[in-house]
Formats: structure tokens, C-alpha cells, sequence
């Protein structure tokens, strides 16, 4: 937990408030210990810095649930609107 606090440059507490919030959810090793994904650091360092921003720490975690929601939908939008079997558009089409 120390370790993830500090490459977030936040605080354990920090953390633990948005595994709280349902933001992140660690998994933990056989001794109880907080195990961070990659992933969830960087959630974590976008909900430090909306914090840092002003937002309360509930918004900013509702806010990255949200536009992770909008990017998923924007990439099945894409996958749906690509013709079945044919090759992936180009900028350029």
C-alpha cells in the first residue's frame, strides 16, 4: 500500500477511500495485502488529480466511472458500425 501511495504521489488513505468508493478494487495476497494493477495506479493518479482540481473524492470517482462507461460505449460503437468481416477503416476513408 506504502509503495502504491507514493508512485500516485497520494496517501494510503487516499487509496483505501477509493477502494471504499468501488473505484479500485485491489487484490490481495495470501497475507492480506493490498495488490495493485498498473491500471488501477493510473485511475488512482486521475482521481488524485481531479481531487487536487477541487472535486470531492465521491464526483471524481463517479466522473472516471463515467467516462470509462463513454469510452467503452465509443469502442462498440466502432465495432458495430464495422462492416462483418471486411477490413478496419483507415483515417484516410
Amino acid at each position: 500500500m506504502g509503495r502504491a501511495a507514493e508512485m500516485t504521489s497520494t496517501t494510503a488513505g487516499f487509496l483505501r477511500a477509493l477502494d471504499e468508493q468501488g473505484l479500485i478494487t485491489p487484490l490481495r495476497s495470501e497475507g492480506g495485502h493490498r495488490r495493485f494493477s498498473r491500471y488501477q495506479l493510473r485511475i488512482a493518479m486521475r482521481a488524485r488529480d481531479l481531487v487536487d482540481q477541487g472535486t470531492a473524492i465521491d464526483a471524481a470517482c463517479r466522473i472516471i466511472i463515467l467516462e470509462d462507461q463513454l469510452e467503452e460505449a465509443l469502442r462498440l460503437n466502432e465495432e458495430l458500425r464495422r462492416p462483418a468481416g471486411g477490413p478496419t477503416p483507415t483515417a484516410d476513408t
